[in-house]
């Protein structure tokens, strides 16, 4: 039996991996099974299951992943009559990439089980090479594990990349609530940052792209983590489901777009910016979540309840605790116009001694 949380749309696996590089515009392609909860992860070879995949699988995971669910999960699939072949990746580039599509050879789906870096991997892969792929968080980040983008680093640059969603994501919310709080404070910055990242899509909107579905699914998620921040912040697994199910929605409100617009704006390109041109940027979730302090200041909104839910849970809201210098933190806010131009944010719109006086104001930097 499967659990309370999971939720189903009705689309035959194979023939979605068979038209998933070439789909007509405005569709919508979603997890067709989406389980969360303690000790989930027993479920997975039901779900598996429910989905018919054909028979032989390959494992995405690192060594540190391996050992916190990996193993199981191999345990669990060989059981129910998966032969399961695995690869152990050190990172996400376009060698490691290429390490995975190798390894597919007479492989019918990927599993992909950590926090970021085999799960992009494995969701890249798969969209290349036309195989389904199972998301098994172990942390809960960032969106990335519920998403239809991967981060894959190219000549030492994170690129952002299209692929499709998961055909199914498994988040064990007891494993989750056993990584590091910093990782959980990162997943809490990206999601909150969605509030920003809708308003600058709404800036934008005469160009026949934005969703009132997608925008309103995306903020609502960004508001139930704020409103039950203190749950989060205890650490605990109820904290824990509440934001793995909100980064799981924006993920689904990106798939609704057909764009990463309900979930990324100014504030992601502040951090894409970091992570280009710093030799040791903070975690995705953190730019974001302080990039997105500066960018609703600028909108004129409440930019001090984003501030309040990331120091809620020790996320960092200035440049020393994001750990890079505030010349630094400034030039991304004021150059992340390079990145992605043709994507209009606040930040487009405000001259620099504007996105400085709101850096200063805000108490991002000084």
């Amino acid at each position: 039996v499967l659990s309370p949380y999971v939720r189903r749309i009705s689309l035959n696996p194979l023939c979605r991996c068979r038209s998933m590089r070439s789909r007509p515009p405005r569709s919508m392609i979603l997890p067709r099974i989406v389980v969360t909860g303690p000790g989930v992860l027993e479920q997975l070879p039901a779900v598996i299951a429910e989905l018919d995949l054909p028979e032989r699988g390959l494992i995405v995971c690192d060594s540190n992943t391996l050992k916190i669910a990996g193993a199981k999960v191999t345990e669990y699939l060989e059981i129910g009559g998966h032969p399961m072949e695995k690869i152990e990746i050190e990172g996400a580039n376009r060698e490691e990439l290429n390490r995975v599509e190798d390894a597919l050879t007479g492989i019918d789906f990927l599993v992909g089980v950590g926090g970021g870096r085999p799960i992009d991997l494995a969701k890249q892969a798969g969209f290349n090479k036309n195989i389904p792929f199972v998301s098994i968080p172990t942390a809960a980040s960032h969106d990335g594990f519920g998403s239809a983008r991967s981060s894959i680093r190219q000549a030492g640059h994170k690129t952002s990349m299209q692929a499709v969603p998961p055909i199914a994501v498994v988040a064990d919310t007891t494993i989750i609530s056993r990584a590091p709080p910093r990782l959980l404070a990162s997943g809490v910055g990206d999601i909150v940052s969605n509030q920003t990242a809708v308003l600058d899509w709404r800036l934008s909107r005469d160009k026949g792209d934005y969703s009132e579905y997608a925008a309103a699914l995306s903020e609502m998620a960004a508001k139930l983590v704020e409103d039950g921040i203190e749950k989060v912040a205890d650490g605990g697994e109820e904290g824990v489901r509440l934001v793995v199910k909100a980064l799981i929605s924006s993920g689904v409100a990106m798939s609704i777009a057909g764009s990463s617009r309900p979930a990324s704006g100014g504030e992601h390109k502040f951090s894409h910016w970091l992570d280009a041109n710093c030799k040791t940027p903070a975690l995705h979730g953190e730019q974001c979540g302080l990039g997105s302090i500066v960018t609703m200041y600028l909108h004129e909104g409440d930019w001090q309840k984003i501030r309040d839910t990331l120091e809620a849970v020790n996320a960092p809201v200035n440049a020393k605790a994001l750990g890079i210098e505030e010349d630094v933190v400034l030039s991304a806010f004021v150059n992340s116009k390079e990145i992605r131009p043709h994507r209009l944010t606040i930040l487009d719109k405000a001259g620099p001694k504007a996105i400085e006086e709101a850096a200063l104001a805000t108490g991002v930097i000084g």
